[in-house]
């Protein structure tokens, strides 16, 4: 299954051009059963990479559209009531969906976004007293728009915490622009991919990363890492709840490089896109400084 998966890598390749990076730490975060947040200005590829991992992974998409006026049943659905058997019918939300793209998620009103909060941590959401499963797995790529852009509002620490990593998928570089332009035919590049893998072995794939092994030293070297935040005052304390994104997603990265162990490279890999927008919130998802700082002061004797 790891080969097919590797398959999907290379075929997300063909689709999202230039950036094998971003796309292998998207797979790491849904490895992990994480939720991505992806900051970019518009026009940079955030929907299709949502749309492209869906495609080729045999999942269900659905994407909304998050503006001031969403209100959260039009997120995670409703009762309705049908005259005509006098009975309430539930409707359900777009979030009864595998795949879910939250578009422009820091236009929306901090009500809308506590619906889609619960969906996240929980996978369930409560609707008129009862609670509802939602489908597994369960994977937000919510998008936003940097903060300078007109009616954005930055999202409280509680929602970022949420989000496993946070990347930036940047400008393409000068080849990678020009195969866009060169085969320009407006013909959508989604075309090119094919379902390499379905929901059972990807639940089971899913399943394999807890099983990575990680030794005492090296979980010592995670909590050094996190330590060293919580003795700082130019930046917010790492949580347990850091601690274990970070190691979960070392965890996923070493099992997409083939590994049954985690080490002291795959934390440092993946440390600066799960750290740094708890470190600070404010920051923007290119700048790694604060995770670079604990990177460079923490010793690593593995």
């Amino acid at each position: 299954m790891l080969t097919q998966l590797h398959h999907v890598e290379q075929s997300l390749n063909q689709v999202i051009l230039g950036k094998p990076r971003q796309i292998r730490l998207a797979l790491c975060c849904l490895l992990a059963e994480g939720h991505l947040l992806l900051e970019d200005l518009p026009g940079m590829g955030k929907t299709t990479l949502a749309h492209a991992l869906a495609n080729s992974l045999g999942l269900s998409y659905r994407r909304v559209q998050f503006t001031n006026d969403l209100l959260p049943g039009d997120l995670v659905g409703m009762n309705i009531y049908d005259t005509r058997s006098q009975q309430f019918h539930f409707q359900a939300g777009p979030v009864f969906s595998q795949v879910l793209l939250a578009d422009e998620i820091n236009r929306a009103s901090p009500k809308t976004q506590s619906a889609l909060l619960e969906a996240m941590e929980e996978k369930q959401v409560s609707i008129d007293g009862e609670t509802r499963p939602l489908p597994k797995p369960f994977f937000v790529i919510a998008t936003q728009n940097p903060l300078f852009h007109a009616g954005t509002s930055p999202l409280p620490e509680s929602q970022l915490d949420r989000f496993m990593f946070r990347l930036s998928l940047g400008f393409p570089d000068h080849q990678a622009e020009h195969q866009l332009l060169k085969h320009d035919n407006n013909q959508s590049r989604l075309t090119l991919l094919t379902e390499q893998l379905n929901t059972e072995q990807l639940r089971a794939l899913q399943q394999q990363v807890p099983q990575v092994h990680a030794s005492d030293a090296l979980l010592d070297y995670l909590l050094a890492l996190v330590n060293n935040s919580r003795h700082r005052s130019d930046m917010l304390p790492l949580s347990p709840r850091a601690s274990k994104a970070i190691l979960r997603s070392a965890k996923a990265f070493a099992l997409l490089e083939e590994r049954s162990y985690v080490s002291a490279a795959d934390v440092q890999q993946v440390f600066p896109y799960v750290a740094e927008h708890r470190l600070d919130p404010a920051s923007s998802a290119q700048d790694s400084r604060l995770s670079q700082v604990l990177l460079q002061q923490t010793p690593c004797q593995l």
